[in-house]
């Protein structure tokens, strides 16, 4: 076979966030005024390379991309293509807040939600209270009892979720990953808040982890956080006959502990807590039963 014969070999194609990646660094590049070889000197790497990470040829570790983004004077998250870093707005409102305290994030996503008509006032809620928590804070048992002391819809969410879904929790999340659950979870909210005027939602524990739920349900529903210790989740849970936390590891209680601590920043964001750890069912029943009655009375 002579060379004219010899098939081309065409180069394997380039990964598209590679080939964004490297369009991004090109940007930031020319938005600094740099030249390709101050840049590469700047960030401690070889021209060739930052060539490379440029033409989307390149997979750098995380540690390269942070001295490229220290030597384009912007942040990680610009370079990685992060949407809050998509325009110059979105870059300035990031400016803005930078270094802000929780309370002023606050009120400044509170502000932006009324601005563009996702948040309600507190007393534009209706009748709809929402409890959030950690299995085993309570949820179901505390829901059940206030729901028919009000005479209001109870709606247990896990369970609407699987009716969409026509299988378990464990089931959507093992057959269909995390993503679909988050997705189903997001549908059985907007349909509860659409069906019921009047209602107590027991969520699921992780519904704070996906932001746009959590937003849903902070806009239509008062909330109250029902929070235990560790412990107390642990032993409830067991009790309601299911072994597998302890089954499953033997640093359950410390995971418990980690996953507690992750979430506490997200359910503080209700508007009421009450510690079920502090007193027995009935006396955390008529706590919980004055709490969601001032509240109804407000809205």
């Amino acid at each position: 076979m002579s060379a004219a014969d010899t098939p081309l070999i065409s180069p394997p194609p380039k990964d598209p966030f590679l080939e964004s990646l490297g369009e991004r660094i090109r940007h930031l590049r020319g938005r600094r005024g740099m030249t390709r070889k101050a840049t590469a000197q700047a960030a401690s790497v070889s021209e060739r390379h930052l060539a490379n990470l440029e033409y989307g040829t390149g997979n750098a570790s995380i540690l390269v991309l942070l001295q490229v983004s220290k030597a384009l004077q912007c942040s990680l998250a610009e370079i990685l293509g992060d949407i809050s870093t998509s325009s110059p707005e979105w870059l300035m409102i990031r400016e803005l807040l930078d270094g802000r305290d929780e309370a002023t994030l606050f009120r400044v996503r509170s502000a932006i939600g009324e601005l563009i008509g996702t948040t309600t006032p507190h007393n534009q809620h209706g009748q709809r209270i929402a409890l959030i928590g950690l299995r085993g804070a309570g949820k179901s048992t505390l829901g059940k009892m206030l729901a028919q002391e009000l005479n209001f819809a109870f709606v247990e969410l896990s369970a609407e979720i699987e009716k969409f879904a026509g299988c378990t929790v464990a089931e959507i999340q093992a057959l269909y990953g995390q993503n679909a659950y988050r997705r189903y979870e997001r549908r059985a909210l907007e349909e509860a808040i659409q069906i019921y005027p009047e209602a107590i939602i027991a969520t699921p524990g992780g519904l704070v982890s996906d932001p746009s739920s959590f937003n849903e349900l902070l806009t239509h529903c008062t909330t109250i956080w029902l929070k235990a210790s560790p412990e107390d989740h642990m032993r409830r849970v067991i009790d309601q006959g299911d072994n597998r936390p302890m089954a499953a590891s033997k640093e359950a209680m410390e995971d418990l502990k980690s996953i507690l601590a992750a979430r506490q920043a997200f359910y503080s964001k209700a508007n009421f807590t009450l510690d079920t750890s502090q007193q027995a069912l009935n006396e955390t029943f008529l706590i919980l039963l004055e709490m969601a009655s001032n509240a109804l009375r407000r809205t």
